[in-house]
C-alpha cells in the first residue's frame, strides 16, 4: 500500500499580510443658508480628530463625538449663529433626522439643515 504525503507549510510561517483598511472619517454636509454662510457644502473628517476635539474640556482628552460637537468644532456657531446649535436646526445622520447628542460612528454622514421656509 502507497502512502500519499502531503507537503505542509512550516508552523513559523506568517499569515499573509492583509491590507491596511484606510483612516475612519465622517462626511459632514451643510444645505442652504449653512452652505452659503460657511462657504462650503461637504467636509471629510477624521474620527480620530473628530474624538480629540469632542474631548477638549471634557477632561478625558477623548470624547463623544456628536452632531453637536462637531459643530462646534467646525466652529459653525461663528457663522453670526450662536455657539449651540441654533434654534431650528434639523441634524440627519446617514439620511435619517437624529438628536444633535445621539453618538456618531465612523463612517457616519452628518447633515445640518437650517429651519425651511415656504408656502
Amino acid at each position: 500500500m502507497a502512502t500519499l504525503a502531503i507537503a505542509t507549510p512550516p508552523l513559523s510561517t506568517p499569515p499573509p499580510a492583509s491590507p491596511s483598511a484606510p483612516p475612519a472619517k465622517l462626511r459632514v454636509r451643510l444645505f442652504a443658508g449653512l452652505r452659503e454662510a460657511a462657504g462650503w457644502a461637504e467636509q471629510s473628517l477624521g474620527w480620530e480628530d473628530a474624538r480629540a476635539a469632542a474631548g477638549q474640556g471634557a477632561g478625558s482628552g477623548v470624547g463623544e463625538v456628536t452632531p453637536h460637537s462637531l459643530w462646534r468644532q467646525l466652529q459653525l456657531g461663528s457663522l453670526t449663529l450662536p455657539a449651540g446649535l441654533p434654534s431650528g436646526l434639523r441634524v440627519a445622520v446617514n439620511h435619517a433626522f437624529a438628536d444633535p447628542e445621539q453618538s456618531l460612528q465612523p463612517g457616519d454622514e452628518v447633515a445640518f439643515l437650517p429651519p425651511i421656509s415656504g408656502g
